[in-house]
């Protein structure tokens, strides 16, 4: 099927031809999109191509090898995507894959003229290519008129690129931080906050039962959205990135609140980002394509911390991976195909530059974020307790049902 399909590509059709690629890490509800945008397709004589691996489709696929298309291109239809919205993860794989900057060539492109950048840190010389002019060509000699990007801010940065260059090119945001700017949802949000939730009302049973502090970590690099989300709805205290605790303090609250608790115990959410005042989340390994190191595990930290301080016992729980996986729950997949619709409306309008977005729990298309100006972060005067370390309760009336305005 992939190569008669690819055989057809290179003769060329009158169809119009869309593209649609997943980036970054996995969430539930990105297989609603995919099959939403080919539904719509189907009923309009559109074809919709998968984009498999993210970016990596386009930056590594050789064209003129059969193997390579039926690697990474995929025809969407009605068949092969019917039941795909019941799933979580993507049909469609996805990558970390940064175009502008890769560290390795595909075997295909070795030897050819391409841009270069070289680097020397620590007396170690390193070169990365840009490879916009290969996915360029690629996108033009299938056929692909119009792109549809799912991702967070990584994936998003490069699709404003390939916008400022001509591509057309819509934008869906998806991440379980949720700090994508420009919108107050992505896809993935609320179903990390149901896993974590739930996760967190399991192991009281064992936390209680053993008189100890549980510790929680999840992700948020750069914002707190998921930890505070969390103590929101399960009611404990909370370490956002945005807000440096004072340790000393923090541990007491804990203390206070453990022994005032029948059952002899205390909780706690940290975003992977979470710091306080003397200490500095450490980071290890090497840089993934957009710079990232991986950050050392806060919660091992605080759980020492609170040991040397108190002699306390603790538990120590990393929700991280379980809070993107499985099956998206309602309101994923409600703003996941709603999202998808309002991303397939734009491209039959020919609009490009756009993403779809909640603002003012409200849903509109809104600019891909300049990725200069970094994630979204918490408001943490409206929402964080800063004396409590808890989320803030009162004063939500007017607020848009994300409790956060995109801006």
């Amino acid at each position: 099927m992939h190569s008669e399909t690819c055989q057809c590509w290179e003769v060329g059709v009158a169809r119009k031809r869309i593209g649609i690629l997943t980036g970054g890490g996995d969430v539930p509800g990105l297989n609603a999109i995919i099959k939403t945008v080919t539904y719509r397709g189907s009923e309009d004589d559109i074809e919709v191509v998968g984009l498999r691996r993210g970016w990596e489709a386009l930056t590594h696929l050789n064209l003129e090898d059969p193997t390579s298309r039926s690697h990474y291109l995929i025809p969407l239809n009605r068949e092969n995507t019917r039941t795909v919205d019941r799933r979580g993860g993507t049909m469609l794989h996805s990558s970390r894959t940064n175009p502008s900057k890769m560290k390795k060539l595909p075997d295909h492109l070795v030897g050819t003229d391409l841009p270069v950048t070289t680097n020397t840190n620590g007396g170690t010389e390193t070169r990365t290519w840009d490879l916009t002019g290969q996915v360029l060509a690629n996108l033009s000699g299938l056929g692909i008129e119009h792109l549809i990007a799912i991702g967070g801010d990584d994936t998003l940065s490069y699709a404003a690129r390939l916008d400022e260059l001509g591509v057309k090119i819509i934008a869906i945001p998806k991440t379980m931080d949720n700090d994508v700017r420009n919108t107050e949802y992505c896809i993935g949000f609320s179903t990390a906050i149901t896993r974590a939730s739930d996760a967190i009302q399991r192991q009281r049973t064992t936390i209680g039962s053993h008189e100890r502090i549980g510790i929680f970590r999840v992700f948020g690099r750069d914002a707190g959205f998921t930890a505070l989300y969390t103590a929101y709805a399960t009611s404990i205290r909370c370490v956002i990135p945005e807000y440096k605790v004072n340790l000393d303090k923090l541990i007491r609250l804990l203390l206070e609140e453990k022994r005032a608790n029948p059952s002899n115990y205390a909780l706690i959410v940290l975003s992977e980002g979470a710091e306080w005042e003397g200490y500095e989340a450490h980071e290890y390994g090497e840089p993934d394509p957009y710079g990232h190191r991986k950050k050392a595990s806060v919660a091992e930290v605080l759980a020492d911390e609170i040991k040397a301080h108190t002699g306390e016992e603790t538990i120590v729980s990393d929700l991280t991976y379980d809070l993107r996986s499985g099956d998206p729950d309602f309101i994923d997949k409600l703003v996941a195909l709603t999202f998808g619709n309002m991303a397939y409306d734009a491209v039959l309008e020919g609009r490009t530059g756009l993403m779809s977005a909640l603002v003012e729990g409200c849903y509109d298309l809104v600019p891909i974020p300049d990725a200069n100006l970094g994630p979204r972060k918490l408001d943490v005067a409206s929402t964080y307790n800063m004396e409590r370390y808890r989320p803030i309760y009162a004063d939500k009336r007017g607020l848009p049902i994300f409790l956060n305005r995109a801006s």
